[in-house]
């Protein structure tokens, strides 16, 4: 009798140390180059704001008051279309993906039967969303340069700052997606966002306002994600733009600390 030994090769070493976190996002890429119409989709919206309210109303409009002279009005709203193609890239990768791995399928349960831990699936979708919300964001952003809305090399800050964003409403949107519990849910999350795309300055400035509204509107993630992206594009960078950036990193290091208990909770039970 003869006995064969059959030597196992070890994986490739760009394998072996692939990170718990990078092997989620992997996968989620691996998914998402199939469904490669979503990010397409995810810049032709606001390029369709941009079109018909930032150039045919703004033909109307003219000028705007920018943050130190007259813009305008297509200058004005350009970064904050940006900022609404980076929220809705993130958030439509945490929560509506992670919604349906978590209410429909056993992806997460299955991760976790190998080493990977909760914290590892949330820093995985979190990646996923960033890079999603960046690709849109910047995709935006050279649409705005074929336009000529792009005034100030200052715009090219608008790629980390859209990264920035997409890491806060990365946080957000895996929150929420634990909180869900069926489909219908998806309309009180639009409740929440349509009212926040229209009055957190996307359209017109702060000051049209009165004082205790604007209090309010200080508060939404999305006025800061405008801010962060606006300023450079105007070609105004400064310690202006500490605030926002302090904001937005909280408001994402906050929802990945809930997040991580969230899903901790729910795939335990």
């Amino acid at each position: 009798m003869t006995l064969t030994l059959t030597a196992v090769a070890p994986a490739p070493a760009h394998r072996r140390h692939v990170g718990p976190a990078a092997a989620v996002v992997g996968r989620n890429l691996l998914v998402l180059r199939h469904e490669w119409t979503t990010l397409a989709f995810g810049v032709l919206e606001p390029v369709l704001y941009l079109l018909s309210i930032g150039v045919g109303v703004g033909r109307m409009i003219g000028t705007v008051p920018g943050l130190d002279r007259q813009v305008a009005y297509a200058t004005y709203v350009g970064p904050a279309l940006m900022a609404m193609a980076a929220m809705n890239g993130t958030l439509n990768a945490t929560a509506q993906s992670v919604f349906m791995r978590l209410r429909f399928g056993n992806t997460y349960r299955i991760m976790l039967a190998t080493p990977l831990r909760p914290v590892d699936v949330a820093r995985g979708e979190i990646g996923t969303a960033v890079l999603r919300g960046t690709i849109e964001g910047g995709g935006f952003l050279a649409v705005m340069a074929v336009f000529g809305v792009v005034h100030s090399p200052w715009a090219l800050l608008d790629v980390p700052g859209a990264l920035l964003v997409g890491f806060a409403f990365a946080g957000i949107g895996l929150v929420t997606a634990t909180y869900l519990r069926d489909w219908p849910d998806f309309q009180l999350l639009e409740l929440v966002l349509l009212p926040m795309f229209l009055f957190a300055t996307t359209f017109y400035p702060l000051s049209v306002y009165p004082g205790p509204v604007q209090a309010l509107v200080r508060c939404l993630p999305l006025y800061h994600s405008i801010n962060i992206l606006r300023e450079p594009a105007l070609g105004q960078v400064g310690t202006n733009l500490i605030a926002p950036t302090v904001y937005l990193a909280a408001v994402g290091l906050a929802g990945f600390w809930l997040a991580v208990r969230r899903l901790d909770a729910r795939l335990s039970d």
